[in-house]
């Protein structure tokens, strides 16, 4: 059974995907998949069973990149096309099924809109990684101590917490009183985002500090939120993907929804300033142009409390309040 699956250009929403291609390998066992996604996006899905190959979306002009994907499927026959874009393109190549998204305002998380493309509940996302990826990660972050995963940046600024906060944040909870007494801190993010959190890079210890800012593979970045004890970031495709890898992950929230683009899974919790997601998005002087952080209301002590809620419920047997994992 061949299956065409067309997902996200962003990280995000690809992660967010992941369950459902997932349910597809396991309900069709012997299946051979090709993921179509945004080049961003492709390192999900190179260690992902069933998957025989991965086509990387690079945009062009005049929609080109469609074109592009056109050209590399057509001449194959498809038993079963998943379109999550809802682009034209399922409609355009021979298959036998077709599963074609359609954009949906109503009040539900991602995945539950997704799963019901298939006549299914939400499936959890998932992440998948390969050997070397797993022994990279393990040279990058060899055991010792409890690692503090930070994500603190975002695709759009007004939804990036401030450094000067991450920084203050990784510091009492690594603190000998903090939640991860004596904790390694590792940040990730992209090359061109380290500019955006200087004062967060330099304020941490050298010695305690694992900057993969920049400097590994999408594939690689999972492996090693594998190996993370807690993990705080904004609302980004790393939160997505340290909720996925099953490591207690707390998403910080302001001009975007949690009710849509929450973490998934049972280690997972989100936070926000007083403000909803309705206070800042419809206030008259919202302008969605505006690169200008929008959760300065978001305290450090407010995500110091929602971190030892997030641990406590994760480790219930560790009433001493500590958590090296």
């Amino acid at each position: 059974m061949r299956i065409l699956f067309v997902t996200a250009s962003r990280i995000g929403d690809a992660v967010l995907s992941t369950g459902l291609l997932d349910w597809l390998s396991r309900t069709y066992p012997g299946c051979r998949i090709t993921v179509a996604c945004g080049a961003a996006a492709a390192g999900l899905f190179e260690a992902a069973p069933n998957v025989e190959r991965v086509i990387p979306m690079v945009k062009r002009k005049r929609a080109g990149h469609w074109f592009d994907l056109w050209r590399a499927t057509c001449g194959s026959f498809w038993h079963l096309v998943v379109d999550l874009r809802g682009s034209a393109l399922g409609w355009v190549v021979p298959a036998l099924r077709r599963r074609i998204a359609k954009s949906s305002w109503e009040p539900r998380h991602r995945t539950v809109h997704l799963g019901e493309l298939l006549g299914i509940g939400p499936q959890a996302p998932v992440l998948w990684t390969s050997a070397e990826a797993e022994a990279e990660a393990a040279c990058l972050i060899p055991e010792g101590s409890p690692v503090l995963a930070l994500g603190p940046t975002a695709n759009w600024g007004a939804k990036q917490w401030p450094a000067e906060r991450f920084a203050v944040l990784a510091r009492r909870l690594t603190a000998a009183d903090g939640l991860l007494p004596g904790a390694r801190v590792a940040l990730f993010g992209a090359a061109g985002e380290r500019d955006s959190i200087r004062a967060l890079i330099d304020s941490l210890p050298p010695e305690r500090t694992i900057d993969l800012v920049g400097r590994v593979s999408l594939a690689v970045a999972g492996a090693c939120l594998r190996r993370a004890s807690l993990y705080i970031g904004n609302d980004s495709g790393l939160m997505h993907m340290a909720a996925a890898a099953g490591v207690p992950t707390l998403g910080l929230f302001g001009p975007s929804s949690e009710l849509f683009y929450g973490p998934c899974g049972p280690k997972v919790a989100s936070v926000r300033g007083p403000r909803s997601f309705e206070d800042i998005c419809h206030a008259p002087d919202f302008d969605h142009r505006s690169t200008a952080c929008m959760m300065l209301d978001l305290e450090v002590d407010a995500v110091a409390r929602a971190a030892a809620g997030l641990l406590g419920k994760c480790h219930p047997e560790r009433s001493d309040g500590s958590f090296s994992l």
